[in-house]
């Protein structure tokens, strides 16, 4: 399984393409589709499914686009569900780059196991960036995709609706039960460890 990313639009938000043979799952594709369609072609890879950490507009910005082309579904925690269409509570509203509405999601994620397709996951619940936040953890890779909870020496930030510290430090020292060397794959900036994280994070240590 690969794990490769691509930094779209403005605020160069990570997008992960997770791929198993030809098949492929999109993580958060907040922008720039042409350049998701290229990798996809360039790669010979079949997307599956759309899953969102969030829903914040710099993660969902070419859902629309991707979705349609390839005629697969989206996942989203049912506490954003709404946010999809929302400018306000997607926080597009609040930028000067434009508001974001999608259309509604195709599925809402359950926490817990999950498969599609060739891959197995697991979807927990990460609030505190935003109330519906989740992370997938790919157990069999010792990887985990944060979205905007945890980066490296570095959290998200609680200032936009539906924000909560209190709840983002909760979701943070979940994380930290996981295995030192499990890898994280943030929405911003580049990856790091969960060991690395409780030693070095200068907002939550392990």
């Amino acid at each position: 399984m690969k794990f490769d990313s691509l930094a779209l639009g403005q605020l160069s938000t990570n997008s992960y393409i997770i791929s198993n043979d030809d098949q492929a799952l999109i993580i958060d594709p907040g922008a720039d589709a042409d350049k998701i369609h290229h990798f996809l072609t360039t790669n010979h890879l079949i997307p599956i499914a759309i899953l969102l950490t969030h829903a914040h507009f710099d993660h969902i910005g070419a859902v629309d686009d991707i979705r349609s082309h390839y005629h697969i579904p989206v996942y989203i925690h049912p506490d954003e569900q709404e946010w999809l269409m929302n400018p306000k509570l997607n926080s597009s509203s609040y930028f000067p780059l434009g508001e974001v509405k999608v259309k509604p999601a195709d599925h809402l994620f359950k926490i817990g196991n999950m498969s599609l397709g060739d891959f197995q996951f697991e979807v927990i619940h990460t609030p505190g960036h935003s109330p519906g936040g989740v992370s997938f953890i790919f157990a069999e890779q010792r990887t985990i995709v944060s979205g905007d909870c945890l980066f490296r020496e570095g959290i998200g930030r609680t200032d936009l609706i539906g924000g909560d510290q209190a709840a983002l430090i909760s979701s943070i020292h979940e994380l930290y039960k996981l295995p030192n060397d499990y890898r994280v794959l943030s929405g911003h900036g580049s990856d790091t460890t969960i060991g690395y994280e409780k030693i070095r994070n200068p907002f939550v240590k392990g």
